[in-house]
């Protein structure tokens, strides 16, 4: 099946629910004007769709492989890189003094999730040479800047993430990898790293690998951690490639799903060291680290968005061809099975979710626009923090939903969703990694509930649902005025409901995280989903809200705008109204996860 991007609703979404005309007001963004925005969707859609997007299943088929401490990658992957960096996709939201289109966070997220959709084992090469880009941007020195930024945003290097060891997984205080320092400003690494994704393969010239590590003198824990560039080949002093640096692959996963994207096992040192330079200060590495990691976990969201879509696209595709049965109102014969209303459920259940999810997604990405670009200060740190806020529930919401969402996509194929050449199962597989890689739904949620909601003692949150309660008054209105009154007001229900029980799940965690923290984290997890579910449903309300009003003014499309409006109220009546049982469990709840002993187990 061929994919066709969602440009028609990723351009409503940016232009009437994330603001496009207020970001490119915003000082260094002029030129994402809404005719360029929709030229770039348009050329992306393309790319992706006639180029990444058929190499995905012939990829999972046949993905890299390993031998002798090289990785070879799929059939077409190569070719497609090189087309993807020469017509400049891994820099649309990179400067244009190393190269890059230095567009808005709001007008890459799109071109991210096409490509994700188009091919998630292939878009896992830029996302991470993204956050490369994103962590020596804030942290290293001119001349690294002007030594691998051009190269990262031309495609012709890539860049990779080194944090976990075999003894390390999510605690980072355990990392081994040790930096001997050699007088000349250089440092020499020894150590292992484990899940380095594309951390070895054959699409670029050069991989530059950044690495936690520590130096003999480094403090225990965490503070003792720094950041090092060790690049595959050694770069020149004039910028070319010189010999072989000590890091090897000496091994590649087996995986579940994402088989075509290598993850590698790196040797650093076994022959003498392997050479890396510092970034930024010594023992300040976690600090830079959690920049990439910031911006990975932003896009692993974003990924979750894109298997769901293709997901989606899949099932109604299938749907709207598989016979089987007759209508239960009557037929003269058997009819595609999307004339089934269970069917019809699943399909307006993944629907529903993937358009929530992109909503937030997007607000999130203008949010931090205007967080790093608006000309106030005060404005810069209050969007600064709504986004903040947001990224753990974009990570961790989004992907947990993708698996749900194509897991129902296995469901309307039926049997034959449990057949591999159909395809519907490569998207389920896939989507399994996202809740786990660049910090588990559980890390997610810890962050949410400690860093985001209880050190600024729930302000942020209390902001967006204030703004919620404005929304909740604008669905009143709307719905008193006429038509579609009955879905506005069905839909305003739900989400004062949705709002009720999130700002009690807020107040529940500000008041009790010094008195019963185990009992607060016990619900962490449902407390994102509860976030992620209301504040999605919000989303969705502003769309039906934005739908209404395009209705009454004769404009656009009105299939579209019905169809906006028809899936909000299918979102309300089945997903916000989970919002309850979430609150309940958060609240009430906790008493049952600690009951057990060890030994009950």
């Amino acid at each position: 099946m061929s994919y066709v991007a969602p440009v028609k609703d990723m351009l409503f979404v940016m232009n009437e629910l994330a603001g496009l005309s207020e970001v490119n007001a915003l000082p260094n963004c002029e030129d994402a004007t809404p005719e360029t925005v929709e030229a770039i969707l348009e050329e992306n859609a393309k790319f992706c769709g006639e180029v990444v997007a058929p190499i995905n299943h012939s990829a999972d088929k046949d993905p890299s492989f390993w031998s002798d401490g090289t990785v070879t990658t799929s059939k077409g992957f190569k070719e497609a890189f090189k087309q993807f960096g020469e017509s400049g996709w891994q820099g649309v939201q990179h400067p244009v003094e190393f190269g890059g289109q230095g567009l808005p966070k709001l007008v890459a997220t799109p071109c991210i999730e096409m490509l994700n959709s188009a091919n998630l084992s292939f878009a896992l090469c830029p996302l991470l040479t993204d956050g490369t880009i994103e962590a020596l941007m804030t942290a290293g020195t001119d001349e690294q800047k002007n030594t691998y930024l051009t190269n990262f945003i031309s495609g012709k290097w890539t860049g990779t993430m080194n944090l976990t060891e075999p003894q390390a997984g999510s605690d980072l205080a355990l990392v081994r990898t040790r930096a001997v320092p050699q007088g000349d400003g250089t440092f020499k690494l020894s150590g292992t790293k484990i899940f380095i994704t594309y951390g070895e393969h054959d699409m670029a010239e050069n991989i530059v690998h950044l690495v936690l590590a520590r130096t003999p003198d480094a403090p225990e824990g965490v503070k003792g951690i720094s950041l090092f560039i060790v690049p595959k080949f050694l770069v020149k002093p004039d910028g070319s490639l010189g010999e072989r640096n000590d890091v090897h692959c000496v091994s590649i996963e087996h995986k579940l799903g994402i088989k075509a994207s290598p993850t590698a096992v790196l040797q650093f040192g076994d022959h003498g060291g392997a050479v890396g330079t510092l970034v930024g200060e010594e023992n300040r590495g976690l600090e830079y680290m959690f920049i990439m990691m910031n911006a990975a976990r932003f896009a692993v969201g974003i990924q979750g968005i894109s298997v769901a879509e293709r997901a989606y696209q899949k099932a109604v595709a299938y749907a709207k061809d598989r016979v089987q049965s007759r209508d239960l109102a009557g037929s003269a014969g058997a009819v595609t099975i999307i004339h089934q209303p269970d069917v019809r459920r699943m399909l307006m259940s993944m629907r529903s979710q993937v358009e929530a999810a992109r909503a937030l997604a997007y607000v999130a990405a203008a949010a931090s626009d205007a967080g790093h670009h608006h000309p106030d200060e005060a404005t810069r740190k209050a969007n600064q923090a709504c986004y903040e806020y947001l990224v753990p529930v974009v990570k961790g919401w989004s992907t947990e939903l993708s698996i749900d969402v194509t897991s129902t996509g296995v469901q309307v194929h039926g049997g034959m969703g449990f057949i591999e050449e159909t395809g519907a199962a490569q998207y389920y597989r896939d989507a399994r990694i996202l809740a786990i890689y660049e910090g588990t739904t559980a890390i997610q949620a810890n962050d949410l509930v400690g860093r985001k909601t209880a050190r600024d003692g729930g302000a942020v949150a209390k902001g967006l649902i204030a703004q919620i309660h404005k929304t909740e008054s604008a669905l009143s209105a709307a719905a008193a005025a006429g038509e579609f009154g009955d879905d506005l007001q069905a839909i305003r229900k739900r989400l004062v409901d949705g709002a009720r029980a999130l700002d009690d799940v807020v107040n529940y965690v500000v008041a009790n995280i010094k008195t019963d923290i185990k009992g607060v984290f016990s619900g962490s997890v449902p407390y994102l989903k509860l976030a992620g579910v209301v504040l999605g449903g919000w989303q969705m309300a502003r769309a039906a809200l934005v739908a209404v009003d395009k209705l009454k003014a004769g404009e656009g499309d009105a299939q579209f705008y019905k169809a906006k409006i028809a899936t909000a109220r299918f979102y309300a009546d089945h997903v916000l109204t989970q919002a309850s049982s979430l609150r309940a469990s958060i609240i009430e709840g906790s008493a049952g996860v600690m009951a057990l002993t060890e030994a009950q187990f």
